[in-house]
């Protein structure tokens, strides 16, 4: 008997399910004609051409009169509207032209209204107003609305028409009877809901009703609970709040209460739609068709509400947590509380629904009529002022807009005292300007009707305009009787918000105009114009092809998807790059006391939210972490039955029992796989369970299951039972999408994905090489819609689309032909605000989008990557790193399978020349390259790092000059600076300025020889026989400072001063009292590049960064005394002054000599005679005899 029973209650459940499905099919089979049966007075228009062209003879496919309604051929504004008698829900409209003549409709609008007076303009999903109309008289173009109209006027207003004709129109509306209980309230009134008991307690609610409000402030629903609960949907400055707050006693501010707005402009008087949805915490709140899902805060599950639920306003103060609000004013219909209808109740004086005030049950339309001036350049209305009966002059009017300044207001007033009222209301979000009736100013007005415009002019909506407290008829206006205007639209309110919905992306804040929006992306990580492009790399690597060292960045793992940035170390010292990601427990931590009962247990905070995690180690070649676990009387397995005493949890909340880098699933540890246990009969060091210290450390490299989120520790509580654990840090290497390539063989084979995702915003990145003339990269179809990259020529990059304005094309011409078998980069962009295209480092070509156009890009067919669904204009060449949205696309796993195609990309080093620098030599490996920096003076993963390093030289002095501080040693000394210097080395480097060598002496001498100019990456020969010291006294000359600040990047050899060689002597007598080595010296043989005759050369790879000169000279400063001031000595000092100026000027004019031949550097020298004649540096210094016995020992010396 049960079976039976339970059998036909699931019968029942069966029938209503498909009587209920049945119903709502029926509910939504609502595309009947509403035109062909309505009366003639049912149709009105501007005007009609004549009796024949009335607007009663625009049915849908009927012959009647002259086949259709056109108005006069001097209406300004032309509109045909329909009364349908009663309020319709219409689904679908149909246009055709006027019948066997050149006249129809190519673009309209369409207005509603329910009361034939305040119409309010009609936009598709995207925001789109414009509706496509004929392209010939006879055709039947049909438009299915995104969402339905419910209401009972319609208006067509036409605005393009056939050149060689005009407009003609016949119509027809598709629809159903709309149903609707409706109560109006005053803003004093309300509805009472109340409960069968004390309480409500739910923990799922349903929430829906459509209002329409004449003011911008009102509470529309309101319950709450002893305990702190509530719920309260309000209006506020044309917004839609809903607070909610679940089992939050304390309701003070921040503390459990939720607000969420959505909606904008609501207060337009018109209707909106509204729908709550609440299971437990999680909710979902619509306004019209956008949607906000959100989560609750709060300590309970259910929504508990005392007594009653108030629609329209709250009568009395309450608990707390109630707030008092001003009520509604206005209309509500279709109000359902969890499938109540409760207008229906109250209008059934029904005791559940308790009335405050005067509601009624018809909803009353105030008589407002709103004037739309549509150009902010040309827009006027212009009235005659008609006198006050009590003198002055006086101006009423409500106006809104979103533009941040315009002319309201301009007259001229009479010589004598004048009284000006000005009354404006703000109905809208806007700064004022008001300039002191023509409102707004025409462009051409002469100059003595005192309208003067000084700023844009006013663009937005005015009603309610009053003269001296006379109202102005705006019909008259618009019917010619009353005033002038110009780009006016009458009995409508035209503003749109455009930051509903926010297109700006990554949490960037939107601000509009009248006609066009902008996003402010600071300090949001991202930028362009919807924010939607992410500064930051999206990983190591491609900081480490850009060019960048070891060291902090932030990185986007997923580029321009929804992730953020996070930072990150980067390690690029060695041939792998590695990505480090800390946690917040890196130091060694001792645990105690734990059982498998009462675990320790650990939980790991990382510097990157779990998703970026997920994201960088499934963008990474490998990815690893290490353990170090060391263990006294404590176990990681039980040794009865193998059970695990402790584990580490996976990133997905698994439990893993494997340590160390075996394979996951299998409970042993590393000292297992290198089979090195202490006792084999364990698979773990700890296992064996001795009263000494174990080690199981191990690295973890299975990265499907990193980093480590947790880690338990079960057996620590025997006596002196212990352990110490760390882990690392997590560390991967290698950007799966870096190398990620194809090649395409044929140019009749493709790559086929998944249709793209990208219908508010799209960017495409890639990198290409070919040999072809031309080629499509790739393409995606929808029924009209498209998007395509191609070659279109050998030097012509296009990036085509169509989002339903029309094909947009946008191109980029390169002045070298790109089919040169080189990586070349193409990234594309396409947002609801602007198109972009870059190639290379040409520049930028972008286009912005239409401010009224169609916004989303709908596509329905397969991307086609290295060619089209034709199979013609296929692309031969290889394309590599394609990212869609900050999503690789996986070429290589695709081409696997595919004919024609091929994974990977052969000759990444032959493709490019700027991979290795500085003399570095491309290696080709599977996927990728490394650079082999052994012959360059540079070192790094792409040969551009220098080591911080120099060699320092101390000469060896006569004892008596270094002890004896006397004037005699002194004079000693400055007789012995005074003799010819002599130095000789070469240098190859890209850097300027730079310090190439500098000799200094403890009274503040020095020779520097800097390098000022750089022009050409070549190896220079320089020889330097000088014959002064410059006196710096406390400081080095400025330009000298620069250089020693800056040091020196590159080669440097044939290190020669006088007899000493000190690069010769830091190589060969390391130890020595007389060299200091600062940084790390090593042999090379780059400096061969110096002297292509030199043979069996001793050679040094050095790569130099000079100390600072400000350290020099505090060397220095240490070694300065001080000497007797007689007049002897002051005698010396001035004639070694003005033998230096002498020498110093026959120096400047040997550089100047130099300078002009040479353009390589700036000397503070001086040659020596015989010299200047040599060809070369070379020859020179071979050719001096001073200098001959020194270079047979120190040619071959590099100091680098």
């Amino acid at each position: 008997m049960v079976e039976m029973s339970s059998l036909t209650i699931a019968f029942i459940l069966t029938v209503l399910g498909i009587f209920s499905a049945a119903l709502a099919a029926s509910h939504y089979n609502c595309d009947g004609p509403l035109v062909s049966n309505l009366l003639h007075a049912a149709f009105e228009s501007s005007s009609q051409s004549s009796a024949n062209n009335a607007p009663h003879f625009a049915k849908l496919n009927r012959r009647d009169g002259a086949g259709g309604w056109s108005p006069q051929a001097t209406d300004r504004q032309p509109w045909i509207q329909l009364d349908l008698r009663n309020r319709m829900e219409v689904t679908a409209i149909a246009t055709q032209g006027r019948y066997g003549s050149s006249d129809w409709v190519s673009g309209y609008l369409l207005l509603f209204s329910d009361t034939g007076r305040a119409w309010k303009q009609y936009r598709q999903e995207d925001g789109v107003g414009r509706f496509a109309g004929n392209v010939n008289a006879d055709g039947v173009v049909l438009q299915k609305l995104s969402h339905s109209i419910r209401s009972r006027f319609l208006r067509f207003v036409p605005l393009d028409w056939n050149p060689s004709g005009w407009v003609g129109l016949r119509v027809e509306v598709y629809g159903c009877a709309y149903k609707s209980y409706v109560a109006d309230f005053d803003g004093r009134s309300s509805l009472l809901y109340r409960f069968n008991q004390k309480s409500m307690s739910t923990v799922k609610d349903v929430i829906s009703l459509r209002f329409k409000s004449r003011q911008a402030e009102g509470v529309l629903l309101h319950g709450e609970g002893q305990r702190g609960d509530y719920i309260t949907l309000e209006l506020h400055r044309g917004r839609l709040a809903l607070y909610l707050n679940l089992g939050e006693s304390n309701t003070g501010a921040g503390c459990g209460r939720v607000a969420v707005t959505l909606g904008s402009l609501l207060d337009d008087q018109h209707w909106h739609s509204v729908l709550i949805e609440r299971f437990n915490k999680q909710v979902n709140f619509t306004v019209d068709s956008h949607t906000e899902h959100f989560r609750t805060k709060g300590e309970g599950d259910s929504l508990e509400v005392d007594y009653e639920l108030s629609f329209g306003g709250i009568p009395l103060p309450g608990k707390p947590g109630t707030f008092l609000r001003k009520n509604f004013h206005g209309c509500i219909e279709n109000l359902y509380y969890n499938g109540i209808n409760v207008i229906d109740l109250a209008k059934r004086r029904k005791p559940q629904i308790y009335s405050v005030g005067n509601v009624t049950f018809s909803c009353s339309e105030p008589q407002l009529v709103s004037t739309t001036f549509l150009s902010s350049s040309s827009s006027f209305l212009s009235l005659r002022a008609m006198a006050s009966s009590l003198g002055g002059f006086a101006v009423r009017f409500q106006f809104r807009t979103w533009n941040p300044d315009g002319l309201l207001l301009s007259t001229r007033l009479a010589l004598e005292p004048q009284r000006l009222e000005l009354v404006w209301q703000m109905l809208s979000y806007i700064n004022i300007l008001l300039l002191c009736v023509p409102i707004g100013c025409p462009s051409s007005s002469p100059a003595d009707t005192g309208c003067e415009n000084p700023t844009l002019a006013f663009q937005g909506c005015m009603r309610l305009i009053s003269v001296n407290s006379q109202p102005v008829d705006l019909n008259l206006v618009r019917q010619g009787r009353l005033g002038n205007y110009r780009e006016l639209q009458f009995n409508t309110c035209g503003i749109h918000d455009r930051c509903l919905p926010n297109f700006c992306e990554h949490g960037g804040q939107c601000s509009q105009s009248w006609s066009t929006f902008y996003c402010d992306c600071s300090g949001t990580g991202y930028n362009g114009a919807t924010c939607h492009n992410s500064i930051y790399e999206v990983s190591c690597e491609a900081y480490r092809l850009a060019g960048s060292s070891s060291g902090y960045f932030s990185i986007d793992p997923d580029g321009s998807g929804p992730l953020g940035p996070t930072k990150v170390y980067c390690n690029m010292t060695e041939d792998k790059v590695w990505t480090v990601v800390t946690h917040n427990s890196t130091d060694p931590i001792r645990v105690q006391g734990s059982t498998l009962q009462k675990p320790y247990i650990m939980k790991f905070n990382y510097s990157a939210s779990p998703e970026q995690l997920i994201a960088l180690v499934a963008g990474s070649e490998q990815c690893q972490q290490e353990i170090v676990y060391s263990c006294r009387k404590s176990r990681l397995f039980n040794t009865w039955d193998g059970s695990p005493l402790s584990w580490w949890v996976d990133q997905a909340g698994e439990r893993r029992t494997y340590w160390g880098g075996f394979l996951p699933g299998v409970q042993q540890c590393s000292c297992s796989l290198e089979e090195n246990c202490i006792d084999m009969n364990y698979f773990c060091n700890c296992d064996a369970d001795t009263d000494s210290w174990a080690n199981d450390t191990g690295v973890l490299s299975y990265k499907e299951h990193l980093p480590v989120s947790e880690i338990v520790i079960g057996d620590t509580n025997r006596t002196f039972s212990e352990a110490l654990y760390r882990i690392g840090p997590l560390r991967c290497y290698g950007d799966k999408s870096t190398w990620n390539a194809a090649s395409f063989y044929q140019e009749s084979s493709y790559l086929h994905f998944p249709t793209l995702q990208t219908e508010l915003s799209a960017d495409l990145s890639f990198y290409f090489k070919t040999s072809a003339p031309s080629g499509v990269f790739l393409e995606n179809l929808g029924l009209k819609d498209f998007i395509r990259v191609e070659l279109s020529s050998p030097s012509v990059v296009t990036f085509s689309f169509d989002v339903g304005n029309g094909p947009v094309i946008l191109a980029v011409k390169s002045h070298v032909p790109l089919n040169d078998r080189q990586w070349h980069y193409v990234r594309a962009e396409r947002s609801v605000k602007e198109a972009s295209l870059q190639v290379d480092q040409l520049p930028l070509r972008f286009l912005e989008a239409p401010s009224d156009g169609h916004l989303r890009l709908r596509l329905n067919s397969q991307l086609f990557v290295g060619g089209t669904a034709a199979r013609q204009r296929g692309f031969l060449g290889c394309i590599r790193t394609l990212t869609i949205n900050g999503v690789t696309v996986n070429l290589e796993e695709r081409a696997k399978m595919t004919p024609g195609v091929s994974p990977g990309c052969p000759g990444h080093c032959s493709s490019s020349s700027s991979l290795c620098h500085n003399r570095g030599r491309c290696v080709e490996k599977n996927s990728g390259y490394v650079c082999d920096c052994s012959q360059s003076a540079y070192s790094g993963p792409s040969c551009k790092e220098g080591a911080e390093s120099s060699v320092t030289y101390t000469f060896q002095e006569p004892f008596s000059v270094m002890q004896n501080r006397s004037s005699q040693a002194s004079s000693v000394y400055r007789e012995s600076s005074r003799a010819r210097e002599n130095m000789a080395f070469s240098f190859m480097t890209t850097q300027s300025p730079a310090m190439l060598l500098t000799v200094s002496t403890f009274s503040q001498q020095y020779i520097a020889v800097i390098l000022a100019r750089n022009e050409l990456p070549s190896w220079e020969t320089v020889i330097i026989l000088c014959s002064f010291w410059i006196t710096g006294g406390e400081n080095f000359d400025e330009e000298v400072m620069q250089a020693g600040s800056k040091g020196f990047i590159g080669c440097l050899s044939s290190v020669q001063f006088n007899h000493v060689a000190p690069l010769k002597a830091a190589l060969l007598n390391r130890g020595s009292s007389l060299v200091s080595v600062r940084g790390h010296l090593e042999e090379s043989n780059c400096g061969l590049l110096a002297d292509s005759t030199t043979s069996h050369p001793l050679s040094a790879f050095f790569s130099v960064l000079l100390s600072s000169m400000s350290d020099q000279a505090a060397k220095a400063d240490k070694k300065k005394e001080k000497h007797d001031n007689d007049t002897r000595h002051d005698s010396a000092v001035i004639g070694a002054v003005i033998a230096a100026v002498v020498l110093v000027l026959l120096c400047l004019a040997v550089v100047v000599i130099r300078y002009m031949y040479r353009y390589k550097g700036t000397y503070h020298t001086n040659e020596a005679k015989g010299t200047e004649f040599a060809e070369t540096a070379d020859a020179a210094l071979r050719g001096d005899p001073a200098l001959q016995d020194a270079m047979d020992e120190s040619k071959k010396e590099y100091f680098i």
